[in-house]
């Protein structure tokens, strides 16, 4: 589940680590590599919360094969080299990146002790960030060696080997799968339900589309903010948020060891808020005046909150789906990939209309902290087994 992660979150990213080398070939704006990311993160939602009735149908890892064959032909697509080849394979990829979360879920959960729930969960988060160093590392000097056509094509091989390798284990780890289940029933967007009905993961949603996007605030303005108002050149501002995204690896399974040793993952959920939306303040005041190890000290503590979070998130949607935790981290996913796509559009234009990085931190940081502490509101009940759609008998 680690690897699938990883190799399709680095399929997401590696056009945008070698966007100056696309635009110039292609003629476009560097900019629109923006663009390739939030395609696949909208279209990631619709699979998010469409993913459940394939995975207890089909199995958790046939459908991690689908999304590795949605990142191989995102691969061979966008290697083709046109802007609307490029636009095709995001489509391809969103339309099954939104199942990796349930996916592991479905498979994951049932298999590990209560005890270390959010420690594994944590660890199989790590997924996310790492595919995004893999491709910073692998993308830019296979581009300047090849081109970024053969650099994505390179890809190819570990993905096509990972789908004939999870293969071997599938008859045992795929054992639970319902061929009756119905996919396309009016029950399709089941996930969705659970927000009506339970109060904590209402809360929970809140945080958790709050803190996505606050993640991809810091990452998306972290290098422009420090270069044109805190005085940092581009090296230096690289580093700041190299700095960030480690901090959001090495955290995650501390997170998780702290949440399973202490049992307090809502709290941890809400103190991470708290200590993000303290973070984003500082930042937003970052200026040339500010030491260079201060300015790296607040991007480590935004990366292990609001990097950080994810893992303790997921268990936390798991236990609160109970036996219907496909459908409750599927919603999850899909809350998560609307905070990713919604926030830092919000962001900019906060930017744009008061001129400030400070007042956008803020705002966002506010909203973090408040979303944190809501979190503590009302005990956390499990839902209730839902009868799931099956196919229905053939008339006499």
């Amino acid at each position: 589940m680690l690897a699938t992660q990883s190799l399709a979150t680095m399929a997401a990213y590696s056009l945008p680590a070698v966007a100056p080398a696309v635009a110039k070939d292609l003629g476009v704006p560097g900019a629109l590599s923006g663009m390739f990311v939030s395609t696949v993160y909208g279209v990631g939602i619709f699979s998010a919360l469409l993913s459940p009735g394939f995975i207890v149908r089909y199995g958790a890892v046939r459908v991690s094969q689908f999304v590795l064959l949605a990142t191989l032909a995102m691969l061979l697509a966008a290697a083709a080299g046109s802007v609307a080849s490029i636009a095709v394979g995001a489509v391809l990829l969103g339309l099954a990146y939104g199942a990796t979360a349930p996916a592991s879920a479905h498979l994951l959960v049932p298999r590990t002790p209560p005890g270390v729930m959010n420690l594994v969960l944590s660890l199989r988060q790590i997924g996310v960030p790492l595919g995004g160093v893999l491709a910073g590392l692998a993308m830019v000097p296979l581009t300047l060696a090849l081109g970024w056509r053969e650099a994505l094509l390179w890809q190819a091989a570990p993905v096509a080997a990972l789908v004939l390798l999870i293969q071997i284990p599938r008859g045992r780890w795929d054992q639970e799968r319902d061929p009756t289940r119905v996919i396309l029933h009016p029950r399709l967007a089941a996930p969705l339900l659970l927000l009506r009905e339970s109060g904590a993961m209402r809360r929970l949603a809140f945080a958790s589309f709050v803190y996505s996007g606050l993640q991809l605030c810091f990452i998306a303005f972290m290098t422009v903010h420090l270069t044109s108002r805190a005085g940092f050149d581009l090296i230096a501002a690289g580093r700041a948020l190299a700095v960030y995204q480690v901090a959001g690896v090495v955290s995650r399974p501390i997170w998780g060891w702290f949440a399973d040793r202490f049992r307090c993952a809502r709290v941890l959920l809400a103190a991470q808020g708290v200590i993000m939306c303290v973070a984003a303040i500082l930042a937003g005041r970052f200026a040339p005046e500010w030491p260079q190890p201060l300015v790296l000290l607040v991007c480590a503590v935004a990366g292990a909150t609001a990097s950080g979070f994810t893992g303790i998130a997921y268990a936390e949607w798991a236990q609160l789906g109970g036996t219907r935790r496909t459908e409750a981290t599927g919603l999850g996913a899909g809350v998560m990939f609307a905070g990713v796509m919604l926030m830092p559009s919000a962001f900019s234009v906060a930017i744009t209309a008061s001129g400030a990085y400070a007042t956008a931190y803020a705002a966002a940081g506010l909203l973090a902290a408040v979303s944190g502490l809501l979190l503590l509101g009302g005990a956390p009940v499990r839902l209730s087994p839902a009868a799931a759609p099956r196919t229905p008998p053939p008339r006499p």
